[in-house]
This record gives C-alpha cells, structure tokens and sequence, in this order.
C-alpha cells in the first residue's frame, strides 16, 4: 500500500503536479460538520427578560402564573420563548445595574414586577417594549404620558385602585374597634411607597387614626422593626406593597406575631406564608393577564393601543386562628 502510494506521488510529480495532501477521515468530516450543523441548527426562541426587586424562592407562584398565562395563549417556555431573570432580593438599589444587564442581552419584552423595576427598565430603555405586572402611578412616576394616551414603551396592569388604604384601614378597626394608633411599615427606597403612604395618611386623618410610619430600606432594617412598634404600643400594624416586603414576607409574619401585633397585608402570598390578614390586588391574577399584554406585543401590537389596565382585586384573606 505504502509502494502504491509512493508511485501515485512520483508520477504526479513527475507531470508537474503539486501533491495531493493527505487526507483523514477525521479531517474530512470536520469539513462537512458546519454545513449539517447550520442544517439542524433550531430557530432562535424569542427571549423574555423578566426584573423583579424580590427572591426568586419567594416568586414561584407568580411566575408560574406569568408561564401558565402564556401557555393558555400558545406560547410554550422552551419551545417558543426563553427566559431570563434577574432579582434584587430587596436591595432595590441593585435594580438599575440588572437592567441594563437585560438590556445588553436585546430581548423582544422585558417584564417587570413593580413599579420601581419599571423606573429602573424604563430608565434603561425607550424601544424595547415593558410590561409592568404591578404599575403605580405610572403617570406620575413618568412611565406613560396620561391614562388616554400612555406613549412611551410601558403598559401592563396597575397594582392599585383609589380607596383601597381606607379598606385597609376599615380592616384594622374591625379587628380592634378601638384602634387608634397603627403602625405603618414604608420602604422610602422604593418609588411607589410615596403615594402609598400618603392615600394612608389621607385615609387615616379621615377616620381619626394616627399612623406611626416605620421605615425600613434593607432585609437587615427588618429585625427592629415589631420590637419598636410594640413599644410605641401602636394597635395594629399595615405594610405597604413593597418588594422586600414581599421577598421578606415570612419574617415579617414571624416577627408580628412575636410581637402580638395584628397586621394586615396588601397581597395574600404573605397570608400563605403566615401573615394575619390581607386585602388588595390578586397578584398571581396579575401576573396571568401579563402574558395577554406580551404576546400580543410578540404578534406586533402597537404600545399605543395597549393601555395600563386596572388590577385584579384579590379581596381578603385571613390566615389560620
């Protein structure tokens, strides 16, 4: 074989021909593997980049809604979208930097879970379509230009009705009729808590109520927190919709009733976890009609006829006695 292939040489070489190079089967199909790769190669999945200023352990059940809600409209995870997911975990401060790290990835809709998310998302981006799943005054904050005619590149579902801190309020006299000092847990870092606190303060200077604001920026501000309400003998205690609240829910719960201080809630999720009673939006509700507002997007919907949409009311809830 070696003989043969020394003549095969010799005679190419001798017609003046430069020799073949040799060639192993190895080498060979190393040439073809581009082209059967770019073949099979699957279509690219449109990506979903999802901001939320809590834990990931903490979201299941509202993400879980967000992918139901996109299954029941046709669209499967993993097989026509993926997703990507970045968490605060409380720190609110974290929200602008994990913005712009979805951004740089050039997904087709960011999704956020709070208002300060959508600040953060809409700080970061005019073009790529956002999608709150719990906006607060997003007039105010500068997300849309008016409820007609919202402009710019945020919609979704509000996360608040006018008269629901009163109703919170109306919860607390029912459990102590004679309450007249409530304790009311804020989050000064966060955007939305502002008009929060003062529809409270509204609220609570109509019924004659006093209000004793705690504020609290970090998981770490949480631990003082019940032990200095009791102190200021306060009747009961209200906690705002907040992303660390929401991510630090079951100690909150905990440490209410360590202190024997009847709460009350804005979402049920922190009724699951132990918390005394709730009332405000249904947040997994919430999360299952943002699917609406992102596939009709994916299917080339305009922004300006997708308007922000009131929030589903979850009612109360009370926990175990």
């Amino acid at each position: 074989m070696k003989a043969r292939d020394q003549d095969n040489k010799e005679e190419n070489q001798s017609n003046g021909e430069a020799p073949l190079p040799a060639v192993s089967a190895n080498t060979a199909s190393s040439w073809h593997w581009p082209f059967a790769a770019f073949a099979q190669a699957p279509a690219k999945r449109t990506l979903i980049a999802y901001l939320a200023g809590s834990l990931p352990t903490r979201s299941v059940n509202v993400i879980g809604a967000f992918i139901e809600g996109m299954r029941a409209l046709g669209y499967t995870e993993g097989r026509d979208f993926e997703m990507e997911y970045r968490w605060a975990e409380g720190y609110l401060e974290r929200l602008p930097a994990l913005a712009q790290e979805l951004i740089r990835l050039e997904p087709a809709v960011i999704v956020v879970a709070n208002p300060q998310a959508a600040v953060a998302a809409s700080d970061a981006t005019k073009t790529i379509p956002i999608v709150g799943m719990t906006l607060d005054d997003p007039v105010g904050l500068g997300l849309i230009k008016s409820d007609a005619r919202p402009g710019g590149n945020v919609t979704g579902l509000l996360s608040s009705l006018p008269g629901l801190p009163a109703k919170q309020l109306e919860l607390a006299r029912d459990l102590i009729p004679s309450a007249a000092k409530i304790g009311l847990l804020v989050n000064p870092t966060n955007v939305s808590d502002l008009s929060q606190r003062q529809e409270m303060e509204t609220a609570a200077a109509a019924m004659a109520v006093k209000l004793v604001p705690v504020e609290t920026r970090t998981p770490q501000d949480l631990d003082p927190v019940f032990p200095a309400l009791a102190r200021e003998r306060v009747d009961a205690v209200i906690a705002l919709r907040d992303p660390l609240f929401f991510a630090q829910r079951r100690t909150i719960a905990a440490a209410a009733l360590a202190a024997r201080l009847p709460t009350i809630f804005a979402l049920r999720e922190f009724v699951d976890d132990g918390g005394l009673i709730s009332y405000g939006t249904n947040l997994s509700q919430n999360f299952g009609r943002a699917a609406d507002y992102v596939v009709k997007i994916l299917k080339g919907a305009k922004l300006r006829d997708l308007r922000p949409v009131d929030p589903g009311l979850g009612g109360s809830a009370a926990g175990e006695p």
